[in-house]
């Protein structure tokens, strides 16, 4: 894979004459939202197709994929309208493989979703997926287990080889993570065996293969408890053949103070539990400064402290998949930025004729601009670059892969470099 930035005076045929590929190509590689306005500095993956095929009567995926020698994920990988539509159509043409394309590393891939997240989104997304991690499971003070209708995307999910992960969560009514919550639980020890049961139970029904325990905000007094909810679920769920994954805030020492660091603690529940979720991004966040969300210098000061203190094998690195746009001036407790898809960031640039920048050190785009009403924005956003960047460290420090927040949209610029540059396990 090419990695091409736009510069000035460059339109979609200047740019597929130059790598000898259609202009078409390109479109449907980076389901571009503005070929006919390209963005200078707008980034694009340039992928060279190696071995195409014409699609004949009576064709079958399987059939395809063993007469090359190659999976039916990767058939799907490399042509994601296919996995969404799930249709072989006679005349159409797909890619096997790409011109000088080999995998630097075998990964495994997380990605969040919630219920209602669009089904040919998901089905696109998924062959690029190794556990689907729906958001999420609930819990009341005495340990029922609050449950949410996730029967369709466990089935879809198993369709391409996918193993579902429940995701728990403390959320109050309001659908925000509840200290409290948290802390009545593990002040019960029956409320959390009768919870624990309760996932078991479920899990096995439903076909889960795994439980992402989401809980973030512990008050710091809980920290020795969360521990032990964790131990407690990582032996009972290990007796049943199941997963335990715990997901930590991005901390970059063990000697962080706050609500959202203090109860995470590395070394013991890295210790504990099969596998972390490093939550490396919300750098920039809703009410926060401008900033890119997942700054590579600040990604990397985490997984450094994280392999210092757990097995990397046992660590996925968080990779987001959303931007933000804030108006200006920035103003501490009164600004709030707007979240916006990757690709809706490229609509948005194209829209009102501007330039991406690159920030070097964060390793991420940017761009501003004035909307009608003469309020200035800026926009942090990822594309192919900044991707390609951060999916690097996974390799660089060994990590077992990567867990993406989240997949409701479709972002080529991430999927093209997980295809290109990785085999994804399945299991």
């Amino acid at each position: 894979m090419i990695i091409h930035v736009v510069e000035a005076g460059q339109t979609l045929t200047s740019i597929a004459e130059q790598y000898g590929v259609s202009p078409e190509l390109i479109i449907t590689v980076n389901e571009l939202p503005n070929p006919e306005n390209l963005v200078v500095g707008q980034s694009l993956a340039i992928r060279i197709p190696e071995i195409s095929y014409t699609i004949q009567e009576g064709d079958t995926l399987s059939r395809i994929a063993q007469n090359y020698g190659v999976t039916t994920t990767r058939i799907l990988q490399n042509n994601p309208a296919l996995a969404a539509s799930g249709v072989l159509t006679p005349g159409n043409t797909v890619v096997i493989r790409y011109r000088d394309e080999e995998p630097i590393d075998t990964i495994t891939v997380n990605g969040y979703a919630y219920t209602f997240i669009d089904r040919n989104v998901l089905r696109k997304t998924l062959p690029f997926l190794t556990y689907l991690l729906i958001f999420s499971y609930g819990f009341t003070p005495t340990g029922e287990l609050v449950t949410i209708d996730d029967d369709e995307l466990i089935a879809i999910a198993q369709e391409f080889g996918v193993a579902p992960a429940m995701v728990l969560a403390p959320m109050n009514a309001e659908g925000q993570f509840s200290s409290e919550l948290a802390s009545q639980l593990f002040r019960d020890d029956a409320a959390e065996d009768r919870l624990i049961e309760n996932i078991v139970t479920t899990m096995q029904a439903k076909g889960y293969r795994a439980i992402d325990i989401d809980f973030e905000f512990i008050l710091p007094a809980d920290k020795e408890a969360f521990l032990s909810f964790i131990t407690k679920m990582q032996n009972r769920l290990s007796q049943e053949g199941l997963l335990t994954f715990v997901a930590l805030a991005p901390k970059t020492s063990g000697s962080m103070t706050g609500l959202l660091y203090e109860a995470h603690d590395y070394p013991t529940i890295g210790a504990v539990a099969d596998y972390v979720l490093l939550m490396t991004y919300e750098w920039g966040y809703t009410y926060g400064p401008p900033m890119a969300t997942a700054p590579i210098n600040n990604v990397r000061r985490v997984l450094e402290y994280g392999v210092s203190v757990i097995d990397p094998n046992k660590i996925f690195m968080g990779i987001p998949n959303y931007a933000y746009d804030w108006p200006l001036p920035f103003v501490r407790n009164q600004t709030a930025a707007e979240s916006i898809s990757n690709q809706q960031a490229i609509e948005r640039a194209a829209a009102n004729n501007v330039i991406i920048l690159f920030d070097e050190q964060a390793q991420s785009p940017n761009y501003f601009y004035t909307d009608p009403q003469g309020v200035q924005h800026v926009v942090w956003f990822d594309d192919v670059r900044s991707m390609n960047a951060k999916l690097r460290l996974m390799p660089e420090f060994g990590l077992n892969g990567g867990s993406i927040w989240q997949i409701m949209n479709f972002f080529p610029g991430l999927y093209n470099v997980l295809s290109a540059y990785f085999t994804i396990v399945k299991v």
